[in-house]
C-alpha cells in the first residue's frame, strides 16, 4: 500500500524565468506557422541571455515563398513576447536586445518517416516514451503541491500587470511543501517564494508583505497555519532578474511543465514542438487518457505510459497503473484507452484538435490543470472520454 501520511514538495517558476521566457518565445514561433498552415512543422529552440536572444531549429510550410517570410517575422514574434512578460530592464529590454534567427528547413530525412505516404500511415516524429497523470485530490484532478505552486505565480503575475503591485517584476519562482493525511493534501508545511522587485532598499520583509496576502488568497482556507515556514527572497535582494540575472533555454522546465514530480516524465521537452512530435502530442493524450479515467470513477489515481518508434503510426506499448485505487485491473484499462480513442499521431492530433495555434499559452504556468478553452486551447483537460472509458470496459 502507498504511503498515507507523508509531505510532497514541487515547484513552479514564472513567466519571466529566462527558462520561460525562451519556451514563449519557441511557442509563439509555432503559433506563428500554424496559424500560417494546419500542417506546418516546427522544432524551435529558443536561447536568452544578458541583452540577446538567439533562435534556432527547423520549420517547414509547403510553400517555400511564404516559409521565407515567415522565417522573417520571428523577431518581431520574440520581441513582443519579451514585451508582453514585462521586460523593460537595461540589459534585457524588449525594444534594444539583439534577436538572432537561425531558423532552418526541417531536414528530409526526418519527413521522410512522419509524412504519410501512398504506402504508409503518417509515423511518429520521434521515438519516445510518454507519460500522463491524474488524481482527485483537487478540481483539476491535478497533483495539490504543483497545482497550488503555479497558482500563486498566477496570481502575483496579474497583480503585476495591472499595477497592484508596481514593485514586483517578471522573474520568479515559487515552492511549497504540502502536507499529506489519509492520502489526501491538509497542509502546508513551508512556502518559498523568490520574486524579482524594482526597488533595491526592499528587504525581504517588505516583499513579503507584499505577496503573503495573496499567497493566502490562493491556497485552501486552513492550510496555512503558525506553524508554516516562510522563506520569501531568502537570500536578499533580487533586483537583477531574467536572461540578464541567468541564461534561459527551452524546455529545461520539464517536471515545472508536468506534475510537479508527482509522476514520471518521459524526458521529452513540450514547447516549440509542433503536435507531430509525439514528445508533446502523445503527453498530451496520455494525460487526457488518465484525467478521464479518474474523472469516470474507475480510479482515485491513474498513470498512462504511452511509446513510440520514429516513422512507426501504433503506439508500440500502452501502460496503466492504479496504484491499487482502481475499481478494474490496469490491464482492463489498457484494452479500454486503446479502443476509446486513435493513439496515432494523426489520430491524437484529430481527437484533440491539436493543429491550431493554441501553443503559446501553455509556456508558462503547466500544461496540464488548466480549463479547455472556446477555441481548442488546452483540449486534452477535457473530461468527454469518460463514458467512452467506461462503455470499452
Amino acid at each position: 500500500m502507498s504511503r498515507q501520511s507523508y509531505v510532497f514538495t514541487s515547484e513552479s517558476v514564472s513567466e519571466g524565468h529566462p527558462d520561460k521566457v525562451c519556451d514563449r518565445i519557441s511557442d509563439a514561433v509555432l503559433d506563428a506557422f500554424l496559424a500560417e498552415e494546419p500542417e506546418a512543422r516546427v522544432a524551435c529552440e529558443t536561447f536568452a541571455t544578458t541583452d540577446r536572444v538567439v533562435i534556432g531549429g527547423e520549420v517547414g510550410l509547403s510553400d517555400p515563398a511564404r516559409l521565407a517570410e515567415k522565417k522573417d517575422e520571428v523577431e518581431a514574434i520574440a520581441r513582443e513576447c519579451i514585451r508582453d512578460i514585462g521586460y523593460e530592464q537595461d540589459k534585457f529590454h524588449h525594444a534594444t536586445c539583439t534577436v538572432t534567427n537561425l531558423l532552418h528547413e526541417q531536414s528530409a530525412h526526418i519527413a521522410q518517416g512522419v509524412d504519410a505516404a501512398a504506402d504508409k500511415e503518417e509515423g511518429a516524429g520521434d521515438q519516445g516514451i510518454m507519460f500522463g497523470y491524474a488524481t482527485n485530490e483537487t478540481e483539476a484532478l491535478m497533483p495539490a503541491p504543483i497545482q497550488y505552486a503555479h497558482a500563486i505565480l498566477r496570481r502575483l503575475a496579474e497583480v503585476r500587470k495591472d499595477g497592484t503591485e508596481p514593485t514586483l517584476r517578471p522573474d520568479a519562482k515559487s515552492q511549497i511543501s504540502v502536507r499529506y493525511e489519509g492520502g489526501k493534501p491538509v497542509g502546508v508545511t513551508s512556502i518559498v517564494l523568490s520574486t524579482q522587485h524594482a526597488d533595491e532598499s526592499q528587504s525581504s520583509a517588505d516583499i513579503r508583505a507584499i505577496v503573503e496576502p495573496h499567497i493566502r488568497d490562493v491556497l485552501p482556507e486552513g492550510w496555512i497555519t503558525g506553524e508554516t515556514e516562510w522563506w520569501v527572497n531568502p537570500t536578499g535582494k533580487f533586483v537583477i532578474g531574467g536572461p540578464d540575472g541567468d541564461a534561459g533555454l527551452t524546455g529545461r522546465k520539464i517536471i515545472v511543465d508536468t506534475y510537479g514530480g508527482a509522476a514520471p516524465h518521459g524526458g521529452g521537452a513540450f514547447s516549440g514542438k509542433d503536435p507531430t512530435k509525439v514528445d508533446r502530442s502523445a503527453a498530451y493524450a496520455a494525460r487526457y487518457l488518465a484525467k478521464n479515467v479518474v474523472a469516470a470513477g474507475l480510479a482515485e489515481r491513474c498513470l498512462i505510459q504511452l511509446s513510440y518508434a520514429i516513422g512507426v503510426s501504433k503506439p508500440l506499448s500502452i501502460y496503466a497503473d492504479t496504484f491499487g485505487t482502481g475499481e478494474v485491473a490496469p490491464e482492463a484499462i489498457e484494452r479500454a484507452v486503446a479502443r476509446a480513442m486513435d493513439l496515432t499521431p494523426r489520430g491524437i492530433r484529430e481527437h484533440l484538435s491539436l493543429n491550431r495555434p493554441i501553443y503559446q499559452r501553455t509556456a508558462a504556468y503547466g500544461h496540464f490543470g488548466r480549463a479547455p478553452e472556446d477555441d481548442g486551447g488546452f483540449s486534452w483537460e477535457r473530461t468527454d472520454l469518460a463514458s467512452a472509458l467506461t462503455a470499452a470496459l
